[in-house]
């Protein structure tokens, strides 16, 4: 595997240091790229040489630095014109042969770097104290793509457009459903066909254009008669077809064999269609398949669970399964000709499973990965073949084909998005290898045939889709859907797929039925996962569940990316967390954790594991469960604040008391603030009428108190749930009361991830807490000063749930298990509440801001952000003598001593 970005970071830093001085060209010029190669993790000297000799108008020049292929260095002494540097690097092309001119030129005099891109035009320019910022401008050398491409090429954001515009023309004419998926399916290969040589270049643009009529009233039986064409080998064709119908290519496959009612046209849809057809499809890329899915179909696809994963993210599955390997690989056989040929059988004998492929872009991105690097091996044994008349391509090119890909999608426009898709990209990579190899290969007419399967992946058996001992890897983005918001047919789904877990399965979001059924196909293989998910499934109440299953079936996590945003080629992104999980029955001895670093230039920390558990930690599989009971019988009480239940009639803002309080003056006594999480961390005043204790005589005289109480009865007679109704008995109380008859520690239920603390708060007795608060039944500072430390805060960060991306505290789950620290000190219990009175004491220093203010990361004042580390300090004390330096330590510390209190 290539060395991990972080320690090629951290080597260029070394690098830069050793290397700040050095001015002189002959000196240590050779010392100096020797240390730059290594800094790739790579030995110089078995990829490029020194002082490479060419000739040159019969003169013999010297190159000071020569990678066949790939690099021309030039080197000068410091503050020499580089430009002239690079004149004269391309001045020794004139000796080199084709095979050995390279890509990239790169220029120095130690103390700047110019990089020249042959292939793309571009350079790039930069100091050698910033070489840690540029090294992906060396990706070329330790495995990556050659430079940096961009997500998104605005051709095909037009091209969605235009076929958006066509498939909408046509259904608000009457096409619809199975037909014009199959239709437009057809037209984009057409599209493709006139761009990529299948048939002559725009030759079904001029067909359509010459033979139908303006109004479009020819233009379906004509495109009708296209596509029987296209399925009908030359033999069999009808010879009184005229010359340019049989023009188009016999592609045999499925794609055309089914006979569908040919749509109606007229002007309008015609020009559409020719708007499409003037467009250049050739280069376009496999994500718009996705894209121009969720665009054109009309289901909302946050109620479907389909979201389309960028390339971007399909390569952090990819490269971490099985790309990285198999370019290490690479590297360490590109001299052994054997050991390449192995390499080569090893990647073609590659199954790939996605079983819910959509439109099918994990599939084709790892179809086209795979062919680049089959390329690139074949590339390197005809290198050491030395002679192309010792390399026959034919003897080594039975190849990768598109039926290695197996999917299942249970829509069908998406499930046909796939299949000719996946043909497409084929095309595109026979083009290249075509270009790189001087020979003309296409696979037309088409034999071999994606495996897309059209039904419910979690209802099917994938031994009928594809045998266990054959597959190599399964991967794909399942469909993001919480528990909340499953179908009846998808309850049913988790029933199929759960039947075997003993309980807990309905708690589990929808995601979690192909994790199991995973597991349990790929029993008895080495069968690698890799699937993108929601972050849900490493966090809270799910865990238990659905890890204990996993583990106890022998599943390993051998990689994971930690929660990120995820993103889509789609412009209209939705906020969904996600993690990438992959895991196998094999225990890797090489696993990592990846966490992505946000910034001005986003890193990633890579962390190498011996053990990832379900929190997506270096640790034991030690599981959080929730629990009724405390795990230290002797804190004190914790319950969920109050619930209305009143539909309103309780609660008043500030405004809104007051006009009460002029209709009703004497129901002032019965007013008492209300806190809600959001309300009391924005400092927003909220009341509510309370009337637990009071006589009944003192209210119901009040007319427009009676209102209101009338009101909440009728609201809870008319709920579905027997409990709320018996509840419109007793109209004049919230629908739970656990309201402290003492001062109590207020936690809001949910607090946003950005925080570093959790704001809580001391409250009188008089302050109605509400059920989005959580009540800790004591007013003692030191359990404030716990529940407001860092350890605490690890805690909940670990085992918590989330919304989104925001903290979502959970009695059973963080406050009953948290392993407060034994009483062991007195003195530590007494300056831990001492620094906590002082706490709440600073923030009344800043009366014009709220808590939210308060505890901002990017506004914390100096005074509260000082005194909260020294509490952390002080309750760090009570769980180990040694500093804890990172969160991770804190949280090894806490599971262990969790851990050992369950036992």
């Amino acid at each position: 595997m290539y060395p991990l970005f972080s320690e090629i970071r951290s080597r260029a830093f070394e690098f830069s240091n050793s290397w700040i001085d050095e001015s002189n060209e002959r000196a240590e010029a050779q010392s100096f790229w020797n240390d730059f190669f290594e800094v790739f993790g790579i030995s110089r000297r078995k990829v490029a040489t020194f002082e490479q000799p060419v000739t040159l108008d019969k003169n013999l020049g010297f190159i000071d630095l020569f990678w066949r292929g790939k690099l021309v260095v030039e080197h000068k002494s410091k503050g020499k014109n580089l430009n002239k540097a690079y004149s004269q690097a391309l001045n020794y092309f004139n000796g080199l042969e084709n095979d050995e001119l390279p890509q990239f030129v790169l220029v120095s005099d130690f103390t700047k770097f110019c990089l020249y891109d042959l292939d793309n035009s571009k350079e790039y320019k930069f100091s050698l104290e910033n070489l840690h910022n540029n090294i992906h401008l060396f990706s070329f050398m330790y495995g990556g793509d050659t430079l940096p491409t961009i997500d998104e090429i605005p051709v095909n954001e037009d091209a969605v457009k235009l076929m958006v515009k066509l498939y909408d023309s046509l259904d608000k004419n009457g096409y619809t459903g199975h037909n014009l998926a199959v239709l437009l399916i057809r037209i984009l290969y057409c599209l493709f066909s006139d761009d990529t040589g299948i048939w002559d270049k725009n030759h079904f643009y001029n067909y359509v254009r010459k033979n139908t009529n303006k109004d479009g009233s020819n233009l379906g039986f004509y495109i009708s008669g296209i596509f029987d064409v296209i399925d009908t080998p030359p033999r069999n064709r009808q010879q009184f077809h005229d010359e340019d119908l049989h023009k188009f290519t016999y592609l045999n496959g499925t794609l055309f064999k089914e006979k569908i009612r040919f749509p109606s046209f007229d002007s309008r849809l015609r020009k559409i269609l020719l708007e499409c057809c003037e467009f250049n499809w050739k280069d376009i890329s496999p994500a718009i398949f996705g894209s121009l899915f969720q665009l054109v179909i009309k289901n909302n696809s946050h109620n479907s669970g389909t979201f389309y994963t960028s390339e971007e993210n399909i390569l952090k599955v990819l490269k971490n399964m099985f790309l990285d390997e198999f370019y290490e690989q690479l590297l360490l056989s590109e001299h052994n000709a054997k050991e390449l040929k192995k390499l080569l059988t090893d990647i073609r004998k590659i199954k790939i499973l996605d079983p819910a492929c959509g439109c099918g872009n994990f599939l084709i991105v790892a179809y086209r990965e795979l062919r680049k690097l089959e390329i690139k091996i074949l590339i390197q044994i005809r290198y050491l073949a030395r002679k192309k008349e010792d390399f026959q391509i034919g003897n080594l090119y039975t190849g990768i084909n598109v039926d290695s890909m197996f999917g299942i999608e249970i829509e069908e426009f998406p499930h046909k998005i796939a299949q000719v898709a996946l043909w497409l990209v084929d095309h595109q990579m026979n083009i290249q290898f075509s270009s790189e190899f001087g020979i003309n290969y296409n696979r037309l007419p088409l034999t071999n045939y994606p495996n897309i399967t059209y039904g419910n992946a979690i209802r099917l058996d994938w031994n009928d889709i594809v045998s266990k001992n054959e597959l190599t890897y399964i991967i794909g983005n399942p469909p993001f859907i919480s528990k909340k918001k499953r179908t009846t047919e998808q309850a049913q789904d988790m029933n199929i797929a759960c039947m075997s877990m003993e309980k807990g399965y309905n708690i589990l979001d929808y995601v979690s039925a192909w994790y199991i059924k995973a597991a349990d196909y790929i029993q008895g293989t080495n069968i690698e996962v890799g699937f993108v998910s929601t972050n849900s499934i490493t966090q809270g109440e799910q865990v238990a569940p659905l890890w204990n299953y996993l583990i106890s079936n022998g599943v390993i996590i051998n990689f994971a990316y930690r929660t990120f945003k995820w993103t889509s080629e789609s412009n209209n992104t939705a906020s969904v967390y996600v993690v990438i999980i992959g895991f196998s029955l094999n225990n890797n001895n090489l696993k990592y954790i990846i966490t992505d670093i946000k910034g001005d230039i986003p890193t990633q920390q890579i962390i190498k594991a011996t053990n990832i558990n379900p929190y997506l930690l270096d640790f034991e599989n030690t599981i959080v469960t929730k629990s009724r009971e405390k795990i230290h019988a002797e804190l004190p009480k914790v319950s969920t604040g109050s619930m209305p239940n009143d539909d309103q009639n309780f609660l008043f803002t500030n405004t809104e008391k007051v006009d009460f309080l002029l209709r009703e003056p004497k129901a002032k006594r019965f007013f008492r603030p209300f806190l809600s999480a959001r309300q009391y961390l924005n400092g927003e005043k909220r009341w509510c009428l309370w009337f637990e204790d009071a006589e009944p005589s003192t209210f119901l005289k009040m007319k427009y108190v009676v209102e209101r109480l009338e009101n909440v009865q009728k609201h809870r007679l008319k709920s579905n749930r027997s409990s709320t109704r018996k509840l419109a008995e007793t109209p004049y109380l919230f629908g739970e009361i656990r309201q402290p008859k003492e001062q109590y520690i207020l936690i809001p239920k949910h607090t946003s991830q950005r925080r570093t603390y959790i704001p809580i708060s001391i409250f009188p007795k008089d302050f109605i807490a509400g059920d989005s608060c959580i009540i800790v039944h004591t007013d003692d500072p030191y359990y404030f000063g716990i529940l407001s430390s860092s350890m605490h805060m690890c805690w909940l960060k670990y085992t918590g749930g989330r919304i989104k991306e925001d903290y979502r505290y959970s009695i059973q789950l963080v406050y009953n298990t948290f392993p407060f620290p034994s009483k062991t000190s007195s003195d530590n219990i007494e300056n831990i509440r001492n620094i906590s009175r002082k706490l709440m004491l600073i923030r009344e220093e800043y009366p014009n801001s709220t808590l939210a203010d308060l505890y901002d990361p990017l506004a914390m004042p100096k005074a509260l952000l000082k005194l909260h580390k020294v509490l952390d300090r002080e309750v760090d004390k009570l769980y180990s003598k040694k500093t804890f330096h990172s969160e991770e330590e804190r949280i090894y510390s806490l599971l262990s001593l969790y851990s050992s209190l369950k036992e």
